[in-house]
């Protein structure tokens, strides 16, 4: 595959972010929004009318379609960047075969309806084989990506060559992209690192400072790690760009919706109200709890004392200042 053609899923600010980093490298890249008032708003507007709004797209450049299978019809390699609880909902539309496309996730979520990674999802509904499975991570958030600040990827893939090939088609002077055969952990890496990053929110929020916030942010990747080694033992090196630098840029960013979910329920907003007043999804509320299942259903469970911290001020109702001062002695 000389040079493929690639179908965006997605019109959020990380889907966004995406496509202007394809269209670096691409003549035509086809990008599905359910809105069809952004799809005429990019062609008159030339920007995204609610995500990233000061990046400029040339309309002559983009496949713009409502239709999720013009998108997946036009692409050999198919990007899914929408908000995991919203995928299937989405793939719902989905009559175009996917026999032969090539599926990367830059979906940072576990798939609330079978607790699967995306791309376990994706080879078990839809038979796609795991070499033609891979993942786009971070560290890297939309909003410097749209003020071209230098960010880095990393892309991961059992297949090498097709790494390799993604990564080409996203590097630009301001994007750095790595290649891993890590899929399984660097997934998982980015799904729970959003729910510490709601927890370094929730820590602000309730007033702590940023020496218990360097202890929170030490005990999260040691959490990730062991979490991810239950799931799948290998050798990874979790101090990498992959692994501990996506949890820091989430843990500690101001761009961070994660951390910002979680900064209001420290102050005292309800997991209701903090919804209605983000514009945006944050993952880490969907992960808290898939993540907490899918451990408890393992015979030898990670120790992850964060997670259930948050899951338990999230969906249990508790009180974040109480769960936190004892999240605070089982610290180190």
């Amino acid at each position: 595959m000389s040079q493929p053609t690639f179908g965006v899923i997605g019109g959020g600010s990380w889907a966004t972010a995406i496509v202007k980093m394809l269209c670096e490298n691409q003549s035509k890249i086809g990008w599905y929004h359910r809105s069809i008032y952004a799809i005429e708003h990019i062609k008159k507007e030339q920007h995204n009318p609610n995500y990233l709004s000061s990046v400029e797209f040339k309309p002559e450049q983009l496949l713009l379609s409502n239709n999720i299978n013009e998108v997946v019809a036009f692409a050999d390699i198919v990007i899914f960047a929408v908000p995991s609880a919203f995928v299937g909902g989405e793939l719902e539309h989905l009559t175009e075969s996917l026999e032969g496309k090539i599926i990367f996730s830059a979906i940072k979520g576990i798939m609330p309806e079978s607790g699967k990674l995306v791309g376990a999802h994706f080879h078990d509904e839809y038979n796609i084989p795991f070499e033609d499975i891979g993942v786009v991570s971070g560290p890297c958030h939309a909003e410097e990506v749209a003020l071209e600040r230098l960010s880095y990827l990393t892309i991961a893939c059992a297949n090498e060559t097709t790494a390799q090939l993604v990564a080409d088609n996203l590097s630009s002077n301001y994007i750095k992209c790595t290649t891993s055969d890590d899929i399984i952990g660097i997934e998982y890496a980015a799904t729970l690192k959003n729910i510490y990053a709601i927890a370094a929110g929730i820590a602000h929020g309730l007033g702590y400072g940023d020496n218990f916030q360097s202890v929170l942010m030490s005990n999260a990747i040691r959490e990730i790690k062991r979490y991810v080694k239950k799931a799948h033992k290998m050798k990874r090196d979790i101090n990498g760009s992959a692994y501990l630098g996506d949890l820091l840029v989430t843990g500690y960013s101001t761009f961070s919706r994660n951390r910002m979910f979680g900064n209001m329920i420290g102050k005292g907003y309800t997991v209701k109200s903090a919804q209605m007043e983000m514009s945006m999804v944050a993952e880490g509320y969907y992960a808290a709890k898939s993540a907490l299942d899918l451990n408890n259903t393992r015979d030898k469970k990670a120790r992850i004392p964060i997670i259930e911290a948050v899951h338990s001020i999230l969906y249990k109702g508790k009180d974040a200042k109480k769960v936190f001062k004892k999240l605070t002695e089982r610290l180190d």
